[in-house]
């Protein structure tokens, strides 16, 4: 019996790393009968059968989960949003702090793009804004590598998810810290207003004593909380959430909401809190709700 976890998934067979060593494993088929299936980062048991391949016998318990990607156990995610082409969406990025928020793991602002744009001041408002509600920022470039080595100095000795929308700079990222990969990095659209998917499966990299995993880019993504978990894992709103007068307080109707008047003051983005209420309408309708793009 080895131990292990999964670095990569294609079809059925499962790439394990145990021990310096990569294993191709398939899962018994208990798993399936008890509609449980192995994902990217899972740690695992197994048998092993010769030097390259092996039987998943035991997923253990995982410490968080990522719906999509599809993803376990991870102690970062890296969120790359593109500065420009596509340009900054502040409502995709309030989307993907709250699932990641509501994953239990700690989210990471990765501005990319900076060659592409001399838009300082925005920038900096940006970075600004979140960074006083507790998020690490960094802003770079993987073309002239500003910034690559605070992204590097995150990574080392951690477990990360490099995740985003389409055309961001996931892969770009990626050959940039890993010259050898040679991934194929995705084009911008003008027509469309967003980027090419170009990675297909999610897979681990080794790194530093740490593992990084590159996954599909995708341009929206769903809300699985409830109203409750929302108003209380906003970004921006955990710090504030009881100090509204009623307990429960989903900060739209309420009087005496501490959100709301932080937003009044100006102290929390007013744009952000419009994304607040467009999610949870998506949640109490059941379907994606969109703001106006700024």
């Amino acid at each position: 019996m080895a131990k292990g976890f999964i670095i990569k998934s294609i079809a059925g067979n499962y790439s394990v790393y145990s021990d310096n060593k990569i294993y191709i494993c398939k899962a018994r088929g208990k798993f399936r009968k008890e509609n449980i299936f192995p994902v990217v980062g899972d740690d695992v048991e197994f048998d092993i059968l010769n030097e390259n391949e092996g039987f998943i016998t035991k997923i253990e318990k995982r410490r968080n989960f990522l719906f999509r990607p599809t993803i376990a156990n991870i102690d970062q995610a890296l969120i790359i949003t593109s500065l420009v082409e596509p340009e900054f969406s502040r409502g995709l990025l309030d989307r993907f702090l709250t699932v990641i928020e509501d994953s239990n793991i700690t989210p990471i602002i990765c501005l990319s793009k900076l060659d592409k744009t001399d838009k300082n001041k925005e920038i900096e408002t940006i970075k600004n804004e979140y960074s006083q509600l507790g998020y690490k920022v960094i802003v770079y470039s993987a073309k002239d590598k500003r910034g690559l080595k605070e992204i590097d100095e995150v990574i080392t000795s951690k477990r990360s998810v490099l995740t985003g929308q389409s055309g961001a700079g996931k892969s770009t990222l990626l050959n940039a810290l890993f010259p050898d990969l040679e991934l194929k990095e995705g084009d911008y659209s003008k027509a469309l207003g967003r980027g090419k998917h170009t990675t297909r499966d999610t897979t681990f990299y080794f790194h530093k004593g740490g593992w990084v995993a590159d996954t599909p880019g995708f341009s929206s993504l769903e809300l699985k909380m409830n109203a409750i978990r929302l108003a209380a894992i906003f970004p921006g709103y955990n710090a504030h959430f009881d100090k509204c007068k009623f307990r429960g307080c989903l900060h739209i109707n309420e009087k005496d909401c501490c959100i709301k008047q932080l937003v009044e003051e100006g102290s929390l983005n007013k744009e952000s809190y419009e994304n607040y209420v467009s999610f949870q309408t998506e949640l109490k309708e059941g379907k994606k709700v969109y703001t106006k793009k700024r």
